[in-house]
């Protein structure tokens, strides 16, 4: 059965010597692998349509445990990322993120959504690095089902004191008067308001916020404590990325 649909590619990995395997972020069938038969020739014309970080129109027939990719057309290529090592290593981690996250089959509109304008805004530089860094990951984490409790004290209930200490195990906060283990991340009022509005706004206005740069970088540093500590798992990308940033 052939499908038509809308997708980001995620990875690419070459397969023999003309052929290569691609994971694709559909808009109507999740995470996809599907092959790009004959991809290294310069005469394909799928080549271009389907190399990472392009969004594509694609045609595709399935395959046993994959698909088949028989027609590609670009609809953006995201090009400005490939002259910028440290926007394209922020790009990479954020593919790896999605490739972690996302699920064979499982509905992925919120997530191509948030990954099309996360790499629209990094290629452009409409918004700070890090900025996009903190919204990508904790939001990507939301939509994933590991929304963090932010709305109150996990213990007495307290909407906001004027520091709030994040356990990025359980993701729940407590406020000052409930705290008790010191291995917990404090939170100032400012904080504590940008990972709320990140978790519960509404999908047109999670990029509108802004900070000092310094607050954006505490941002940062605590969404992307959260991910490693709740997924338990390390990112190369990320990896990579910090090593490109010193």
């Amino acid at each position: 059965m052939r499908t038509n649909t809308e997708g980001l590619i995620l990875k690419e990995q070459n397969i023999r010597e003309n052929d290569k395997l691609v994971y694709v972020l559909t808009r109507s069938d999740g995470l996809v692998r599907a092959f790009v038969h004959g991809a290294k020739s310069f005469k394909n014309k799928k080549n271009s349509a389907t190399s990472m970080f392009c969004y594509s129109k694609i045609s595709m027939h399935e395959s046993g445990d994959a698909y088949v990719i028989d027609e590609a057309e670009p609809i953006e290529t995201f090009f400005k990322l490939s002259v910028d090592i440290e926007k394209l290593s922020l790009a990479q981690y954020f593919s790896e993120l999605a490739l972690t996250l996302v699920q064979e089959g499982e509905p992925s509109e919120e997530y191509l959504r948030l990954m099309l304008n996360s790499l629209n805004f990094l290629a452009n530089g409409k918004k700070d690095i890090e900025q996009l860094k903190a919204i990508t990951e904790l939001r990507l984490m939301c939509i994933a089902g590991y929304m963090p409790n932010l709305i109150a004290c996990d213990k007495c209930g307290e909407y906001e004191t004027s520091t709030m200490y994040f356990d990025v195990e359980r993701g729940v906060v407590y406020c000052d008067n409930c705290v008790s283990a010191s291995a917990m991340l404090p939170l100032d009022v400012g904080l504590i308001r940008a990972m709320r509005h990140i978790s519960f706004s509404e999908f047109d206005k999670i990029y509108n916020f802004t900070m000092p740069t310094e607050a954006l970088s505490d941002l940062s540093f605590i969404t992307e404590r959260y991910i490693l500590s709740r997924l338990q798992r390390n990112f190369n990308t990320l990896d990579f990325y910090k090593e490109i940033k010193q």
